[in-house]
């Protein structure tokens, strides 16, 4: 059987990882919950490898009300407390903390949009910015999007959202395809019009 082309950080081994990498990455998301949950886990990634929080995530789920923003937003010190015990989480507390400011600020988003993927979604006009690129080196940490953005999540009262987070996060819930272009996933993903209009912000 014929080894399939995947872009450099998934790797070579870990199933986890080329799991992720097979299916999830780089594909859109427009569900709430899958969208604050990959907001929580990219905070919760910052200084960390990203197969680190991986290997944490189905234990997020379970402590974390399965990442529903309104149970969470309705936590407390008391919950930040015991999230610090469990060894289950990144026990850093400015991180734990977060999750409920940013469930709040989620909350918050949802009411003003109807849903925060029509917010999120509207940065690109609903359409996935497909990148065309021949190496991981050539893959930015962040982009004059992921500023935008990082900058509106910030003014809302969203915490670990600086603009390399937030790149991180638009590869991984599909607002941007950053497959490179001998990745298998590459050939595979439907055409899109890259935009080199300024798009706008909700």
């Amino acid at each position: 059987m014929t080894e399939r082309t995947r872009c450099a950080w998934a790797g070579t081994s870990d199933p986890l990882y080329l799991a992720y990498h097979d299916r999830e990455w780089g594909r859109p998301v427009r569900d709430d919950r899958v969208l604050f949950e990959f907001l929580v886990l990219e905070g919760a990634q910052a200084g960390l490898s990203w197969i680190t929080v991986l290997r944490k995530r189905e234990h997020y789920r379970r402590a974390l009300h399965g990442f529903d923003h309104a149970k969470l937003a309705r936590c407390g010190a008391r919950d930040v407390a015991r999230w610090m015990r469990d060894e289950g989480l990144v026990r850093n507390r400015l991180k734990l903390g977060s999750v409920i400011t940013n469930a709040r600020a989620f909350a918050a988003v949802r009411e003003e949009h109807g849903s925060f993927a029509r917010y999120l979604w509207a940065f690109v006009d609903g359409t996935p910015v497909v990148t065309r690129r021949k190496t991981q080196r050539a893959v930015p940490a962040t982009t004059p999007l992921s500023d935008r953005i990082a900058d509106d999540l910030k003014r809302r009262g969203f915490r670990f959202v600086g603009s390399t987070i937030v790149y991180a996060y638009l590869q991984a819930v599909g607002l941007v395809d950053d497959h490179v272009d001998a990745c298998f996933r590459a050939s595979s993903r439907p055409s899109a019009r890259r935009s080199s209009r300024r798009r706008r912000t909700p």
